[in-house]
């Protein structure tokens, strides 16, 4: 099946079948790349080290990457649940077929990289002929369990947001990644951080098989096979997880058929109480919980104020952790979460015509996008504190937080005030449909040109605060700008929404065209 379904994908246009080779060809060349790599660390002192972590990041690779890519037809078992197969036959297909295809060759050259930097004796060789399938085994394995376990997640409503935050996830994984192997290699080019992780790395399967082959080449016999042990164990678990878990989905009945007849448990238990009940009366507080759960429900809102969050907090950490940077890369956050203030309307859809019944009045209007700031605020402000202080820690710069404080307060007040003109001025269409699909066709240029031009005009309006900064940072005058700071963005952010809402109330109409475009 997996065959026919990959000559059928290649058969089936031009483009997929160039897809197809191209994907094969990078296999073969990165991999080969890899291969070569480690070849060139045989004999190296950190050369068994090396393979350990290459095959722990493998291992790695395979438990999350196939389930956010895709591309497997062959992954979820509920597409094959109507065949006449029981789980044993079912895991073998589905074991052999994920053998099958240009990932499972990428490894396949790394992992034999990674025996090759570590084998040199006759013993060791044997060892790795045992190896090499024993992780492959492994890798394949762990995917097809953890897809078995999470088959019903991808295909609900939290399925889908998790697809829509993989690339965020994969985007986090990337710079981890990034981080880990720029922590790899000491300022003199030595690799003795390896040794470091490999020692933690070496005890967990399936680099354990690595590990094995190192103490056969070593002449630890005993310890090689317990090694080797343990490796057949963890695939042995796994194999036992995947099954129970293959057999309950072919068994058990859709969770979403028995909805109807299951027990509601959630009466009485009304949440009117519980964290809403700490917001304002009034519309303001309506709007706000309105805000916030689309940013808990919504898979485009969720998207949005996750990206936000991560990587507000993830560049100034990594910016810092790599050095040569200074605490105001902390403003990464607030530039970030003013971003969440653009289109206000638009993340209404069609639905912003029941908005624009309530707005009568330019008053009403600034309400709105008073109550939409706040619930940005609610996070933010605690948020970007939290990344200024932690950027401070990690650069051990904490003479410059009052100012970096300050200057961030700034530049969120501004990026607020400059997304709320940039919602009224310049509102467009999000399609629901398409998880990638962020602007409605023709629109794309003005979502582009108010987001770039608010960036740039969020920067001018915050530099007087960036210049007190330049001036006080290290003075004791420093601490002024955290009030100074909060100060000059309320103001700002104030009179913006005042202007803003003159207009949203002159222009409903237009704006609710503007929206509901697809």
């Amino acid at each position: 099946m997996k065959l026919a379904l990959l000559r059928n994908g290649v058969r089936q246009s031009k483009g997929k079948s160039t897809a197809f080779v191209g994907t094969v060809i990078l296999s073969v060349l990165f991999g080969g790349l890899g291969l070569l790599g480690m070849v060139g660390l045989r004999g190296h002192e950190y050369g068994p080290d090396a393979g350990i972590v290459l095959v722990a990041f493998v291992a790695v690779g395979w438990a999350f990457l196939p389930l956010f890519i895709g591309g497997d037809e062959t992954l979820d078992p509920g597409r094959l649940a109507m065949l006449p197969l029981r789980p044993a036959p079912l895991m073998t297909a589905q074991l052999v077929s994920g053998l099958v295809g240009s990932g499972p060759l990428f490894t396949l050259l790394l992992v034999l990289g990674a025996m090759v930097a570590t084998a040199h004796g006759t013993a060791a060789l044997l060892a790795a002929v045992v190896a090499v399938p024993l992780v492959m085994l492994v890798c394949v394995t762990l995917t097809r369990a953890l897809a078995t376990a999470n088959a019903r997640l991808l295909n609900s409503r939290r399925g889908r947001d998790l697809a829509v935050l993989s690339g965020l996830l994969v985007a986090f994984g990337l710079q981890g990644l990034n981080l880990a192997i720029s922590r790899m290699t000491d300022e003199d080019g030595s690799l003795a951080p390896l040794g470091t992780m490999a020692d933690v790395l070496r005890w967990l399967p399936p680099a354990t098989a690595v590990r094995a082959v190192q103490l056969a080449d070593e002449g630890s016999h005993a310890w090689a096979v317990l090694a080797l042990a343990a490796t057949v164990a963890a695939l042995g678990l796994l194999l036992w997880w995947w099954r129970t878990t293959l057999t309950r989905l072919l068994t058990a009945p859709d969770a979403s058929t028995l909805q109807a007849d299951a027990p509601t448990d959630r009466a009485g238990t009304g949440r009117a109480g519980g964290l809403a009940g700490w917001l304002p009366t009034g519309r303001t507080g309506t709007v706000m919980l309105r805000v916030l759960r689309y940013a808990w429900r919504d898979p485009k809102a969720k998207m949005s104020w996750a990206t936000s969050l991560g990587m507000g907090l993830l560049l100034p950490v990594v910016l810092s952790v790599q050095g040569g940077s200074s605490v105001y890369v902390a403003c990464w956050a607030p530039g970030l979460l003013g971003l969440l203030m653009y289109n206000q309307f638009g993340g209404d859809y069609s639905g912003f015509w029941l908005v624009a019944q309530t707005i009568r009045s330019s008053h009403e209007a600034f309400v709105e996008l008073r109550a939409r700031t706040l619930a940005i605020c609610l996070l933010g402000l605690p948020f970007t504190v939290l990344v200024v202080i932690g950027t401070a820690a990690l650069l051990g710069d904490w003479e410059g937080g009052p100012t970096a404080l300050g200057l961030c307060l700034a530049l969120l007040g501004s990026m607020l005030a400059v997304g709320a003109v940039a919602s009224a001025w310049l509102p467009y269409s999000i399609p629901q449909e398409g998880a990638m699909k962020n602007v409605a066709p023709g629109q794309a240029g003005l979502a582009w040109g108010g987001v770039l031009g608010g960036m740039l005009a969020g920067a001018v309006i915050a530099a007087p605060v960036g210049l007190l900064a330049h001036w006080w940072h290290g003075e004791a005058l420093g601490w002024l700008l955290v009030p100074i700071g909060f100060g000059y963005g309320l103001a700002v952010c104030w009179f913006a929404l005042w202007l803003a809402a003159r207009r949203v109330a002159d222009r409903l109409p237009e704006i609710l065209a503007a929206v509901s475009r697809s």
